[in-house]
């Protein structure tokens, strides 16, 4: 299989995935055909906070993260194939189950992002029968469910793809979110992505089918966004403007990591954002250690706090810190990130 980025000018990901015994492209181990159908490896799905969305974790990612938390289904192929109308039956069986409480959100909140405004995931509402006083007190219990994590939440109306990034495989994903569309449930679909996939022939494939896009900025310095990687991140900090300009709906993510990322660089980023669009939800997240970095230590609090302050002090108006569990450790640290709306 000729790489399809290679074919429009680009350069091939990092993407050796294992499988039966040797290393190769993921878009050859992960992803087929099966006469003009388009497959795909996928390693499960679930219900989860903090999202409160439908997660599909697909096997096979076209970049090798030194830090990425999935790597036991991105770089080993993990899962079952499943064509764009099995996608769909996972989306309408995620639907049936939530009929009743599902929580219908606008096209502008199709975002983890937005989640939090919504409800923390302590379920005091329904095992104590009144809210935390960390509520956000916008939804009824009603809307609140148990997750297939054993945490509690709202369904929200949409349906993720997560876990490896093959979107330099459109095709996949425009017929999957083609066959959800066709259930006609109103349901928003997202792609939870690295971009490198994201090229503008993509992009323009994509318009009027996906929604929205969580972009995982990995780093904004070169050398440093290669050693993480294994590939360059100049279209990478182009393509806030490029999804935008589009219509799309965008969040972006950046994992704090000690002594690779940290608080110069997560500035960096969110300068870019505001010069495209100071409303732009951004997610600081605090480093989980994992993979082949285990051995670097999460942020401390002190550290989230400066990077939070950096993004917000260049206009970004939408900031939050995320894995607060990697670097709380006082209940006043947790008042103070409350207070300023950054949880």
């Amino acid at each position: 299989m000729i790489c399809r980025l290679v074919k429009e000018g680009f350069k091939p990901g990092s993407c050796l995935t294992f499988s039966e015994g040797l290393w190769r492209p993921a878009c050859e181990v992960t992803f087929r055909w099966r006469g003009n159908i388009p497959y795909r490896l996928i390693h499960s799905y679930a219900h989860k906070a903090p999202e409160q969305y439908l997660s599909i974790y697909q096997s096979g990612c076209n970049w090798s993260c030194l830090k990425c938390h999935s790597w036991r289904f991105t770089k080993y192929a993990s899962g079952y194939w499943v064509s764009p109308k099995g996608i769909a039956e996972i989306a309408m069986e995620y639907v049936e189950r939530n009929r009743v409480n599902m929580y219908r959100e606008n096209r502008k909140r199709i975002t983890s992002w937005h989640a939090h405004e919504l409800c923390r995931g302590c379920g005091s509402c329904i095992q104590k029968g009144k809210r935390s006083i960390y509520c956000p007190g916008k939804l009824s219990i009603n809307h609140i469910t148990i997750l297939d994590d054993g945490t509690y939440g709202p369904a929200r109306n949409i349906i993720s793809f997560t876990g490896g990034d093959l979107s330099c495989q459109p095709k996949f994903y425009i017929e999957s979110t083609r066959e959800i569309k066709n259930l006609n449930e109103d349901l928003w679909v997202l792609l939870e992505t690295n971009g490198y996939g994201l090229i503008p022939t993509t992009l323009d494939l994509f318009e009027g089918l996906i929604d929205s896009f969580w972009l995982d900025i990995k780093a904004y310095d070169e050398e440093i966004h290669k050693k993480l990687t294994g590939v360059s991140n100049e279209w990478i900090l182009k393509l806030p403007a490029e999804i935008i300009d589009r219509g799309f709906t965008l969040e972006v993510s950046t994992v704090y990591i000690p002594g690779w990322v940290e608080e110069d660089q997560i500035r960096r980023i969110a300068e870019l954002l505001a010069q495209v669009d100071p409303e732009i939800p951004y997610s600081i997240i605090a480093f989980l250690p994992e993979n082949k970095m285990r051995n670097i230590k999460p942020p401390s609090f002190n550290q989230m706090f400066k990077a939070l302050n950096e993004a917000r002090n260049v206009g970004l108006k939408n900031v939050r810190l995320g894995n607060l569990g990697l670097f709380i450790t006082k209940n006043e640290e947790y008042e103070l990130l409350h207070k300023l709306k950054a949880i």
